[in-house]
């Protein structure tokens, strides 16, 4: 079986590529160890926005007598719950699985080794098979990062992944790690009822997100009755006559806590290890990162890695990006090249948040000279129609040459309408070219164009001191 390309990973990053190759005429095939479709729309980005959105119905019906409705919530089926998220899941594996075969791309299940440069051996159900391939794209994704005391059982100690399959809610659940996988499965469960404790190691929630969101996040929970303890770290657990204890250092002094479950969420790691890539020369740093050049081509010819694999930002949408960039590249595109101006990054948390470009520092530290201009939902009269005030749009420009640096968001469905922000940054946009755009009334775009108005001192729905003539 000898092939143009050979896909190992069938994921966001590796069924792009293999896509993208097939329609450039290549004869592609992938190699996948477990499920079409990888952990992203398996037991990652698919089926926890799935079960956010079952949790902020629940929440929106219990609120709902704010509006004059009046309803109840009269308990939740948490089998039927978790069988519609795996409905979802199905029809977009089962699509993937379709337009593979459309494109008549060879599907290969099992565990894949690089043997040799350009041979591959595929270890599934019915044995072991060579696949030999002119080059070979690395799209191996990314497991969930086990901590010291805390092995995954499913049972005691979840990850990611059992989280999103409950058999039943927990009545208390400590989750460790602030970060947005921990925040946003901490949240769902936090709006089914259940009593949440978030135990994160660094001084703040969302510690890789820009500041002023991390914070406003912050005051959030705290809103939310959601206990957030910082400069924690997790130490071990027992199980007890009442379900767990965890201990931990609080900002260095011993604490316990007690929970029926502890929801592990501290990072993933690149599974760039244990593929025989090293033997044949492919370099692969300590943490299973593998280092790839601007065209997604490792140090040896022939061999490229995309998504996870390849280096942060670890996302889906970044992982697919490169997947049409390395299927350009190999099919003969001199002009392929990972180029982004920007990646847009996006939590769904309750407020959502999005962020895309540089924040204040970054632009400092870039060479601008960096303005911002902000405006809170609270003055949107969109928001207010949906009863979700909460947040503000933050907009970063040069005041040199008012080029549109970045923009940061938190409130309702800023993961949406962060489209328009990387569109404008991508194209070279002036914060200008933003406030003159002219936004559909009455909508929440409305406050992306406000914020860079206020860029000047010139929004219109907030009051801001008037710039003095001169």
């Amino acid at each position: 079986m000898t092939y143009d390309v050979l896909v190992l990973g069938a994921g966001p990053a590796g069924y792009v590529c293999a896509i993208r190759c097939a329609q450039l005429g290549l004869k592609t095939a992938v190699v996948e160890k477990e499920n079409l479709g990888g952990v992203c729309l398996n037991v990652g980005c698919i089926p926890s926005k799935a079960l956010i959105a079952a949790a902020k119905l629940v929440d929106k019906i219990q609120h709902a007598d704010l509006m004059g409705i009046k309803a109840k919530f009269e308990g939740l089926d948490v089998g039927a719950l978790v069988a519609w998220k795996a409905g979802i899941v199905n029809k977009l594996t089962s699509g993937v699985g379709g337009l593979l075969k459309n494109h008549k791309i060879d599907t290969h299940m099992g565990d894949a080794k690089v043997v040799a440069k350009g041979k591959v051996e595929v270890t599934g159900k019915d044995g072991k098979k060579t696949l030999e391939a002119k080059n070979i794209v690395i799209a191996v994704g990314s497991t969930p990062i086990e901590i010291p005391g805390f092995p995954f059982d499913g049972d005691a100690v979840w990850s990611s992944t059992h989280a999103l399959a409950p058999k039943q809610l927990p009545k208390r659940m400590i989750v460790i790690g602030g970060g947005y996988i921990g925040l946003e499965l901490g949240l769902v469960y936090h709006k089914l009822g259940t009593e949440v404790k978030v135990l994160e190691f660094m001084d703040r929630v969302l510690p890789g997100m820009e500041e002023e969101l991390s914070k406003e996040m912050g005051r959030s929970l705290k809103k939310k009755k959601v206990d957030v303890y910082l400069k924690t770290k997790a130490t071990g657990f027992k199980k007890t006559k009442n379900g767990l204890e965890v201990s931990a250092e609080v900002d260095g002094k011993a604490q316990t806590f007690e929970c029926d479950v502890v929801l592990s969420c501290v990072g993933r790691r690149p599974n760039g290890k244990g593929l025989g890539l090293e033997a044949i020369g492919v370099k692969v740093d300590e943490r299973g990162f593998v280092p790839v050049d601007h065209r997604r081509q490792t140090n040896v010819p022939g061999i490229y890695a995309i998504g996870d694999v390849a280096g942060q930002p670890m996302l889906a949408h970044k992982g697919s990006h490169e997947g049409l960039v390395a299927a350009a590249a190999i099919a003969g595109d001199k002009g392929a090249a990972y180029d982004p101006a920007c990646i847009p990054a996006v939590i769904f948390t309750d407020p959502e948040i999005a962020s895309v470009g540089l924040s204040m520092e970054e632009a400092k530290k870039a060479g601008f000279e960096p303005v911002e201009g902000k405006f809170p939902f609270g003055a949107s009269g969109r928001a207010m129609s949906l009863n979700e005030t909460e947040g503000w749009v933050k907009v970063i420009g040069d005041a040199k040459t008012d080029k549109l640096l970045g923009v940061h968001m938190i409130g309702p469905e800023v993961t949406e309408l962060v489209a328009e922000a990387a569109l404008a940054i991508e194209m070279g946009a002036t914060v200008n070219d933003m406030a003159q755009t002219i936004h559909a009334h009455p909508t929440l775009p409305e406050a992306m164009m406000e914020a860079a108005e206020a860029v000047h001192s010139m929004a219109v729905h907030i009051f801001q001191a008037p710039k003095k003539a001169h």
